[in-house]
C-alpha cells in the first residue's frame, strides 16, 4: 500500500486540492469535503496498469 499525492480542482469553487491517494483503492469512489468551501465532491479512481492512479472529482449533485 502506497500512497500517492494528486492535485485536484474543487468543482464548486475552483481551488486547486492536494489529496492523498491510496494506491490500495484502485476503481473506488468516495466523497471527500473541500478543504477551502466545504462541499461534498465525489472523488473517482481508475487504477492504471503501470500501478498509478487517475482521479477525477466532481459535484456531489452532478
Amino acid at each position: 500500500m502506497e500512497l500517492q499525492e494528486s492535485q485536484v480542482y474543487c468543482p464548486y469553487c475552483g481551488e486547486p486540492l492536494s489529496i492523498l491517494l491510496d494506491s490500495g483503492d484502485s476503481d473506488a469512489e468516495y466523497i471527500e469535503d473541500c478543504q477551502v468551501c466545504c462541499q461534498p465532491m465525489v472523488v473517482s479512481l481508475m487504477g492504471q496498469a503501470d500501478g498509478s492512479l487517475d482521479v477525477s472529482v466532481r459535484r456531489e449533485d452532478e
